[in-house]
């Protein structure tokens, strides 16, 4: 006859709460999934990118959870508190707009989380790089997105180089993007380049040509708003001969 099995040391109690990731619209507030709204009004804390952009969306879901600013700069020390509250209850990061992590704040909080244990979750849902590659007809297949550029000349020309032949995407500042374009001009010759503006908003617009021509275009009627550019991936050698 075996002798009883020796009982197994416990192991370490798992994470209480878990980490809800969760995109928000990022102009038309229907787009904000079912899902992404009973995830918010489920949780006992929403970190926020910014706290006066994230209220109101709340507040129009009439959700009323506690709301924690967490810009980029301070995202480091924050992580212990919004940890500490991950011990008792569940927690939802949410970015200005769109999918958190995306050119915005949450990435370290994320890794943090995981680091402690706690089980996190994504909430999918808009993301203006995918929207604008999606509507851009520019092919999708493979493609580098850079965030936002370097302001400096010779970083931003090395930047857009780094995404290779394949469809290049990145965010500028309206009031930087006719600049911009004209600086990549000579870089981007014989690639289309397709700029949408503003997207799922009351006024989202779009404009393709070439980036010396829309680097005219938008020079001599500027535009407001948000930005994402989409650049086509780059002639093969010989194509069109």
């Amino acid at each position: 006859m075996t002798g009883a099995a020796e009982p197994r040391a416990p192991g370490p109690a798992p994470a209480a709460g878990t980490l809800h990731v969760v995109a928000t619209p990022i102009g038309h507030l229907q787009d904000l999934s079912p899902r992404a709204a009973a995830t918010l009004a489920s949780v006992g804390l929403v970190v926020a990118e910014d706290t006066r952009r994230t209220r109101p969306l709340l507040t129009h879901l009439g959700i009323r959870v506690p709301c924690w600013g967490m810009p980029a700069p301070r995202e480091a020390g924050r992580i212990p508190a919004v940890l500490e509250r991950l011990a008792v209850c569940d927690v939802a990061l949410v970015s200005d707009a769109g999918t958190p992590t995306i050119s915005d704040p949450g990435h370290r909080l994320v890794a943090a989380a995981r680091a402690a244990g706690h089980q996190v979750v994504v909430v999918p849902g808009a993301c203006a790089a995918v929207v604008a590659l999606a509507g851009s007809g520019l092919p999708a297949d493979r493609f580098c997105f850079l965030g936002f550029l370097p302001r400096s000349p010779t970083r931003l020309r090395r930047a857009v180089a780094e995404g290779g032949p394949a469809t290049v995407v990145f965010h500028e500042s309206a009031l930087r993007l006719a600049r911009t374009l004209a600086l990549l001009a000579p870089q981007l010759a014989g690639r289309p380049v397709v700029v949408a503006r503003e997207l799922t908003k009351r006024h989202e617009s779009w404009y393709s040509g070439t980036a010396a021509e829309l680097a005219a275009r938008l020079a001599a009627a500027p535009v407001r708003g948000e930005c994402t550019v989409v650049v086509g991936p780059a002639p093969r050698p010989g194509a069109g001969a």
